[in-house]
């Protein structure tokens, strides 16, 4: 058995038996059914806010390891998933890029694509044409043109991005000549996309349904493959079936999938964690607001019409901002008083009987990963999954690398 399908064995062998943890959301204060089940409430509900702040920080197995009262199998579990999704760290160089060529991109974004061209370079040196699918704002198709000296596509469905995609190019074009680079119109979504033989294909925080037809695409047509995956959950189905033969028949529904973003840290890439927790309270304090007014809001529907970013403000500026959006009255003091308290209680408990459901969100990330890989690997690719870059970066750092050549692989070392 070759190691990346063994290691999706493995992965799916901690995921299965707790699918009814990960199907089971916390979305009240009240425990969930796998909670009593296997006796982790009292346990969870006692936990203090500064040993509740470490598992939310470092991760439920770190957080709980100093605490006598932590219950072996809850532990164990914690232990098993650590393993299952340890990874390589990819040990390429990063490229160096043109301070000229980054106007406009984030630093987070350059160390990104610093990391990403590294390890693209030997791929990209054999290629005929660099495919970049949901090209964004271009920033990865204009370097690899201008870097490799490849033709490059950059594919994008919405047309905002693609106006700056094709400005900025322009505007490089100034000072270095001509790129060989042109973006195009596409929403691979419901068309297939057609990739060549000698095409590497790359896909940076290619979201959910894209990231599969990405790799469908590259394993027809057997060509080179580097992508970072993201967002698992944005997928046209209820559910997301597996793609290789060693995944079975097991699927994973959508907010299962959504799962996979959380990340353990005191910093994310958007906001802290305190910050995070503090606009899930006020999501929660709406939420309780709408549904007192008479409306059938469930978990998530809150926000609709509201940027999610939104909720960073606190639940006063939210509230009024929804409700206004929603063309309702706006939220009097009593109403603001009593939820902000009552979402305040509800959700210290969420936090810690959401714990164990946590602790499995980096495996159901890796098992869609691996499942890609293998599929990959049936259709005889040589394949390596491994993290792109330092966490702190992006929380989204685990790359799928394919290549018809083995010898093309990136170099990779165990963490």
């Amino acid at each position: 058995m070759s190691s990346v399908r063994a290691r999706l064995q493995q992965a799916l062998g901690e995921l299965i038996p707790v699918l009814d943890i990960v199907h089971g959301p916390v979305e009240d204060g009240a425990p969930p059914a796998w909670c009593e089940k296997r006796g982790w409430t009292e346990f969870l509900l006692a936990l203090r806010d500064d040993d509740l702040h470490r598992c939310e920080e470092h991760g439920l197995e770190a957080g709980l390891r100093h605490l006598p009262s932590a219950p072996p199998e809850l532990l164990a579990l914690a232990a098993r998933a650590r393993q299952a999704t340890i990874l390589p760290r990819l040990s390429v160089p990063a490229f160096a890029l043109p301070p000229a060529a980054l106007r406009g991109v984030p630093a987070r974004k350059r160390e990104q694509l610093g990391a990403l061209l590294g390890v693209a370079a030997p791929l990209a040196a054999w290629a005929a044409r660099v495919v970049d699918v949901g090209a964004g704002s271009g920033h990865l198709a204009r370097l690899s043109a201008e870097l490799f000296q490849r033709e490059t596509v950059g594919l994008e469905r919405d047309a905002a991005r693609l106006s700056t995609a094709r400005r900025r190019t322009e505007q490089r074009a100034q000072t270095v000549g001509a790129l060989p680079v042109r973006f195009a119109a596409a929403d691979v979504g419901p068309h297939r996309l057609d990739l060549e033989r000698t095409d590497l294909a790359v896909g940076l925080h290619a979201c959910g349904d894209l990231g599969d037809r990405l790799v469908l695409a590259a394993a027809a047509a057997r060509c080179d493959l580097f992508l970072c995956s993201c967002c698992f959950q944005k997928i046209a189905t209820p559910g997301r079936a597996m793609l290789s033969r060693s995944g079975g028949t097991l699927t994973l529904e959508k907010h299962v999938l959504g799962l996979a973003n959380l990340t353990s840290q005191a910093a994310g890439v958007e906001a802290s964690l305190t910050d995070n927790l503090r606009g899930r309270e006020a999501r929660l304090a709406l939420r309780r607001l709408l549904q007192a007014r008479g409306l059938d809001v469930t978990a998530g529907e809150e926000m609709r019409g509201v940027n999610r970013r939104r909720a960073h403000a606190g639940f006063s500026e939210l509230a009024t901002k929804v409700l206004t959006a929603r063309r309702l009255p706006p939220p009097t003091a009593t109403e603001l008083r009593f939820h902000t308290e009552d979402a305040a209680r509800e959700h210290a408990a969420m936090r810690r009987l959401a714990l164990p459901r946590h602790l499995l969100s980096r495996l159901v990330e890796v098992s869609v990963v691996l499942d890609r890989a293998v599929r990959l690997e049936e259709e005889g690719q040589s394949v390596l999954v491994a993290e792109l870059c330092d966490q702190r970066i992006t929380p989204r750092n685990t790359v799928l690398v394919a290549t018809a050549d083995a010898r093309r692989l990136p170099a990779a070392v165990r963490t």
